[in-house]
């Protein structure tokens, strides 16, 4: 069961995709090296804007920080588990799979390219919280905007990444169709509160992958997406908020 803005969303990426495809080779090699840097700068103040959003708080004497210890047990628990069920490796297989069926076995930078659009147009509260507001509520509002902002984005890095970032469509579809389909499930246990730490935690992985569009070596993500799910269930723990 898909909604109306997980299609939508779907289809911006693809346009976006096929946009960078058809003027990627008239844009030269620095430029697109450029593109790589200024797209991941992006990425990096987006997730940091949602995640100091979410850690500081005003009162009388300043600035002070909250949830530091909910942020660090959910990555560290989260990278665990996901390091040990290899979430990454699996991510590259079907990436590998998606190259093979598409016949760009020929391009050496498919792979890389898909995971890091995937990671870029699936992490984060927009998509999450998003899909929910689409099944539960019949608002698409958020997964409009985040269809703008997707289009741009995988336009951008296929141009500089190569096509394997067009296929980030099948990533963001599979993703949030699961959560539409489990959204009557989950809705009882997520609370403002579940959001907000789901979106703190995500807003860092978010960082996290622009950190590696501007960097040579490169920060295992994929395994650390469990870590959105500690945040959620340690949002019920009032100490670590």
């Amino acid at each position: 069961m898909f909604g109306l803005g997980t299609i939508i969303n779907t289809a911006a990426i693809i346009v976006g995709g096929i946009i960078g495809i058809l003027f990627g080779k008239l844009i030269p090699k620095r430029v697109q090296d450029a593109l790589i840097v200024s797209n991941g700068i992006c990425v990096m103040f987006i997730g940091i804007a949602g995640a100091v959003s979410k850690m500081l708080v005003l009162n009388e004497n300043g600035f002070d920080t909250q949830k530091s210890l909910l942020l660090t047990l959910s990555m560290a628990l989260g990278t665990i588990v996901g390091s040990a069920l290899d979430l990454e490796r699996g991510v590259e297989k079907f990436g590998d799979w998606l190259k093979a069926k598409s016949k760009s076995n020929d391009d050496k930078g498919f792979t890389n390219a898909f995971i890091i659009s995937s990671c870029t147009v699936c992490i984060g509260a927009m998509a999450i919280i998003g899909s929910l507001n689409d099944v539960l509520y019949g608002d698409i509002s958020i997964l409009l905007l985040k269809s703008i902002i997707d289009l741009i984005t995988i336009c951008v890095m296929t141009c500089a990444l190569g096509k394997g970032a067009v296929f980030s469509a099948v990533s963001v579809l599979l993703f949030q169709g699961v959560i539409s389909l489990i959204a009557f499930v989950i809705k009882p246990i997520m609370t403002d509160l579940a959001l907000t730490d789901l979106g703190f935690v995500g807003s860092v992985l978010i960082f996290i992958v622009g950190l590696n569009l501007i960097r040579d070596k490169k920060i295992s993500v994929v395994n650390m997406l469990p870590s959105i799910l500690f945040a959620v269930g340690f949002s019920f723990i009032p100490a670590l908020n």
